[in-house]
């Protein structure tokens, strides 16, 4: 066996995850759980959309598509099809830092599961047939979500204008002409790069035995060879001087503002406290957004606040859905005076309290199946090195202050740093259904 132990390290009270590492750069992360017979299998590939280049924008999305297809041993379709018949669920997902694939399965699909993924990893088939019809997907894809979507082309937009340097301004789905001019040359160029095991993480959460999973991943890993990974092109943002506004037109009823403050790294000490702020504005129904914006003043009839999670600075993402006839520019004066009131007086010790709750059950309900346990790891793992970190983020929450909070609005909620995306009706819609929206984010 020619696994290497990197020792075992504490996730949460009562769990552990044992680490270990292939000669080939391949690494596992295990966390065993024998209280029902599944497994969760996940392969954390550490590449994204802020890799990319101009011109090749969407790659990363395009290969968590193609990733399903044909290989040198299975046709078209084998793969899922396998992996159904043995009673197991898949997935994949793709963003900023990272693309990654999941399988949900019985235990005693273990095997299967493993030989499938490290077939998939090296000895896919991409030739121009394969590569036509998952263009032709994703392309179908961007008209759904993003063209034919308002919130999608208005939070595309926030991304662009914001970022005007660093990789996080561009779309992870790519640009249209991007995702249409993909050649096969393209996809072997980037797969022979990234699909490697020394850029995977393995990770696994469940009924396993660990002698015998690491005797499987060095059978069907283990002879698979390892790639030169490129360093990435440091594009850093430079300071932001100046409120950046652009007001688009679609076919919508209604108003509609998409904001964005730039925003601390998951690793920056701010991003606890940050994090607490935004629960304050607009977490659930008692939040002040929502008591000021949807209950008291009846202007808006959607809200949504989230501080991005990556790797490096991102934005503090705002969505404000206008009610009836209010425009914008209302939206935007009553958040804007709940924003002057925060940076004034800060917040109460009730709301602080409440915020930390709500932050630690979001946080804590995933670990309750494996498949929740295995995404933490491997999205703690992957942006910031230490799979168990999530317990360290819960620790700094519970230690944020009114103080801290005060600070970070003072110093985040810069209105000469801000992006502002404006959607207003262009006069073709008459009606909208926003139902499920009227009453914002519910408790």
């Amino acid at each position: 066996m020619s696994a290497v132990s990197e020792g075992k390290i504490a996730f949460g009270p009562s769990m552990q995850v044992e680490r270990f590492s292939m000669p080939n750069g391949l690494r596992i992360l295990v966390q065993r759980d024998t209280s029902a017979p599944v497994v969760c299998l996940q392969s954390w590939v550490r590449v994204g959309s802020r890799f990319e280049k101009e011109g090749k924008t969407g790659i990363c999305h395009l290969f968590e598509h193609l990733m399903f297809g044909e290989t040198e041993t299975m046709p078209h379709g084998a793969f899922d099809r396998a992996l159904e018949e043995a009673g197991a669920e898949t997935n994949a997902g793709t963003y900023l830092d990272w693309t990654y694939y999941t399988q949900s399965l019985p235990k005693e699909a273990l095997e299967l599961s493993l030989r499938l993924e490290a077939e998939r990893l090296t000895r896919l088939v991409l030739r121009e047939p394969q590569v036509a019809s998952e263009r032709e997907v994703v392309a179908n894809e961007r008209r759904l979500r993003v063209d034919d979507d308002i919130d999608g082309t208005a939070n595309e937009l926030l991304y662009k204008t914001a970022f005007e340097k660093h990789g996080y301004g561009i779309p992870t789905i790519g640009w249209m002409q991007d995702i249409e001019g993909f050649t096969p040359e393209d996809c072997v160029a980037f797969y022979k790069t990234y699909y490697a095991p020394n850029n995977v993480t393995l990770v696994v959460s469940g009924d396993v035995e660990i002698p015998q999973l690491l005797e499987l991943v060095d059978r069907h890993y283990g002879s698979l060879p390892s790639s030169v990974i490129p360093p990435e092109e440091q594009r850093p943002e430079p300071p932001q001087k100046g409120e950046r506004r652009v007001v688009i037109q679609k076919p919508t009823a209604t108003h509609k503002l998409a904001i964005g403050y730039k925003a601390p790294a998951l690793a920056d000490p701010d991003h606890a406290a940050l994090s607490v702020l935004a629960e304050i504005l607009f977490g659930g129904r008692g939040s002040r957004i929502h008591r000021a914006l949807i209950q008291k003043a009846e202007v808006a009839s959607d809200i949504r606040g989230y501080v991005g999670t990556f790797k490096d600075p991102s934005l503090f993402d705002i969505w404000l859905g206008a009610r009836g006839e209010h425009t914008g520019e209302d939206l935007l004066r009553l958040f804007d005076e709940q924003v002057a009131k925060v940076i004034a007086d800060g917040v109460t010790e009730a709301e602080l309290d409440k915020a930390k709750a709500r932050l630690e059950l979001s946080a804590l309900q995933p670990l309750e199946t494996v498949s929740g346990r295995a995404e933490t790891l491997g999205l703690y793992d992957t942006v910031l090195g230490n799979p168990a970190a999530v317990f360290d983020k819960l620790a700094e929450e519970r230690r944020v202050t009114q103080a801290d909070v005060l600070r970070v609005a003072r110093k985040y909620l810069d209105r000469e740093a801000r992006t502002i995306i404006a959607v207003e009706p262009d006069g073709s819609a008459d009606e909208e259904d926003e139902a499920g929206e009227d009453e914002g984010e519910g408790e």
